[in-house]
């Protein structure tokens, strides 16, 4: 559901107790904890049961199961999931009775007021840079607010009102969203088309990111990754319009920048060079050159800030991940298996190359679900391609989310493309029958990695317990 962005934001003091549509999401259940914590009246539902909601009625949330008009209570403003119908009876019920009725945006917007945002927005890697960045300034002793689209592992949740000046927000594109908060300071990871079922096509959509640089404070900062030409493109852009930028990265005019990168299986390592001054060395515990890069996003941002480079780098070492990026889920029988969030052809293509390190002398067997039927329509063919890195490919049908099903575009469009031979991919439509297809590919040493944006993370441990069995 499309919900117009007001014109006027009010404070958190002015929207009365607040209703969440879909308060299990990762975005709008940050919201809802940065509220409850700041005193504000919360409740709201969600479609299925599960971790989040539980986490919400222990912070003091009313929380229900289902959706139901009466759900509303005494609500003042209602805040609502882009995955939400239209139709959905809390919504008709909020539009019927006249109340504040935003979307996320808005949501994240109020919770932001009177702080310094540091918004980190991007094709790939929102989540992982803003978590990366959280922990830094945390390590840093800015006790900075965070909203995230996922769990830090360390702490267990994806978000935190701090008693800092400072907020690191994830500023998620995907409907238009990272062009409201208005942020003193913002990282940029990449840009590449994505998300044209919102902005029709690959210009409207570098164009938002064009905007999203006006959105900076005069007196901000603006950091990006020299390795990705959308993202660096923006740099250029804005110091023409006197603006500060740095840019981060490996490549030799990065100002500030990884040398001697090495990639080791769970981690990596390299020298950090700022302005030409040799920092010291950066270790992380994290796979694959992607996960670097955002790492030294983060600590560019840090170091512009005026925190110091031994806090950040500790903090920035100190990180062990962020649920569903390339998270660990546990071995069995020999096979380790892992899951992540990876749903465009870039990410999955970084997501395999981390898999690989960590998979050593092993294999690497994945499962993919497509993720959207706007999104396949246009990069099955790409997803296709990137998963030929992996040794064993299962392809699920597509994760619908708030799209209606089309039979021209189903998750054979993405295994047709895979450049394995026949015997290694397998278009398996029925989401019950993918457990036991992966668990029959997987030999011990192998890595299984379940990828995808939707329903996908939940065969983890149906497939850990298979490979129990079998052992």
């Amino acid at each position: 559901m499309k919900v117009p962005v007001p014109e006027v934001v009010p404070p958190l003091a002015a929207l009365g107790p607040v209703h969440f549509i879909g308060i299990g999401g990762a975005g709008l259940s940050a919201i809802a904890k940065i509220m409850l914590a700041r005193g504000v009246r919360v409740s709201g539902s969600d479609a299925q049961d599960g971790p989040a909601l539980e986490a919400l009625r222990e912070l003091g949330a009313r929380v229900y199961v289902g959706h139901a008009a009466e759900q509303l209570g005494d609500a003042e403003t209602v805040v609502v999931s882009t995955a939400v119908r239209d139709t959905n009876p809390e919504v008709v019920a909020a539009q019927e009775r006249g109340l504040r009725v935003w979307p996320r945006s808005a949501g994240l917007a109020a919770a932001m007021q009177d702080r310094r945002v540091l918004a980190v927005a991007g094709t790939h890697g929102k989540t992982t840079t803003t978590s990366l960045l959280a922990m830094a300034l945390l390590q840093a002793g800015a006790d900075p607010s965070y909203a995230v689209g996922g769990d830090l592992a360390q702490l267990g949740t994806n978000a935190h009102a701090g008693a800092g000046d400072l907020f690191v927000a994830e500023a998620d594109e995907s409907d238009g969203a990272f062009l409201v908060y208005h942020p003193h300071a913002a990282i940029v990871t990449n840009v590449e088309a994505d998300h044209l079922d919102h902005f029709g096509t690959e210009e409207a959509y570098r164009a938002a990111f064009d905007e999203f640089v006006d959105t900076i404070d005069a007196d901000g900062l603006l950091v990006v990754c020299a390795d990705d030409p959308g993202a660096a493109r923006l740099a250029d852009l804005a110091r023409a319009r006197g603006l500060a930028a740095v840019t981060a990265g490996e490549a030799e005019t990065a100002d500030v920048r990884a040398v001697g990168l090495t990639l080791d299986g769970g981690g990596s390592t390299c020298r950090v060079v700022d302005a030409g001054a040799d920092l010291g060395e950066l270790r992380l515990q994290i796979p694959g050159r992607h996960y670097a890069l955002d790492a030294l996003a983060a600590l560019a941002m840090g170091l512009r800030l005026g925190f110091a480079y031994g806090d950040l780098a500790a903090g920035l070492g100190a990180f062990t991940g962020t649920r569903r990026r390339m998270e660990r889920k546990g071995e069995a029988a020999g096979v380790r298996v892992y899951d992540s969030y990876a749903h465009h052809p870039q990410e999955i293509a970084g997501d395999l190359t981390a898999a690989r390190a960590v998979a050593g002398e092993g294999r690497v067997v994945v499962a993919f679900q497509p993720h959207l039927v706007s999104r396949t329509r246009l990069f099955g063919a790409a997803m296709g391609q990137a998963l030929g890195a992996a040794d064993d490919v299962v392809v699920l049908d597509v994760y619908l989310a708030r799209e209606d099903a089309d039979p021209e575009v189903t998750g054979a469009l993405v295994a047709d493309a895979v450049p394995l031979a026949a015997d290694r991919v397998e278009f398996v439509p029925d989401f019950d029958a993918v457990p036991e297809a992966v668990v029959r590919r997987a030999r011990p040493g192998d890595l299984v990695l379940t990828l995808g944006a939707g329903s996908v993370t939940q065969l983890a441990p149906r497939i850990l317990a298979l490979l129990e069995q079998r052992r």
